[in-house]
């Protein structure tokens, strides 16, 4: 698929799209950020976009989960695994199908809260902060343009530990969301 010169192939930081699921939830957040990318499967729902690429996460990826949730066990905080749901096609196991999926179900890490064909939100909540995130399709802002993919996430902080952790993961959040966009857009960033 040809890609429109106004929507680069690689991840560009965006807004949470107006009119969204997820853009609902902004009110009262600490944190927000969004990538967008051309997308290269316009037929597939967003929960199926989500589900082929959570299953491509990166070694390093999943060694900083792992880190991660080693780490915040010690302060009483939950360890979540791994982005994927169930094991990554390597393993030679068959994830379930995108149909399958309804609202409170589990993903990987996170819960659905919204499912729709055109945008998924999945949350975590935890004492010190909740953590949305949504894939949402885009059809093309214009005639000739491509539609694009939106990875957003949303995070409302409840206490000292909240900012803290947040504090830390920030940074690496930001690398692997615009890795994980990058993927949404046919571009594994191993």
């Amino acid at each position: 698929m040809k890609t429109s010169p106004t929507v680069p192939s690689s991840a560009r930081t965006t807004h949470v799209p107006p009119g969204t699921a997820i853009h609902a939830t902004l009110p009262g957040a600490h944190f927000s950020n969004a990538y967008e990318v051309a997308d290269q499967h316009p037929a597939r729902s967003a929960l199926q976009s989500w589900l082929d690429v959570a299953c491509r996460t990166p070694l390093w990826t999943r060694a900083l989960m792992g880190v991660r949730n080693k780490a915040v066990r010690l302060v009483g905080l939950k360890d979540l695994g791994q982005l994927h749901d169930g094991n990554p096609p390597a393993s030679g196991r068959v994830l379930r199908d995108a149909r399958s999926y309804q609202v409170g179900d589990r993903v990987g890490i996170f819960r659905i809260r919204h499912l729709s064909d055109m945008e998924v939100v999945m949350g975590q909540d935890d004492k010190h902060l909740d953590v949305q995130v949504s894939i949402c399709k885009q059809p093309p802002a214009a005639a000739g343009a491509a539609p694009t993919v939106v990875l957003s996430t949303v995070v409302h902080i409840h206490n000292t530990l909240g900012h803290a952790y947040m504090a830390v993961v920030t940074p690496f959040h930001r690398v692997i969301a615009r890795g994980t966009a990058q993927r949404l857009a046919g571009h594994d960033q191993s």
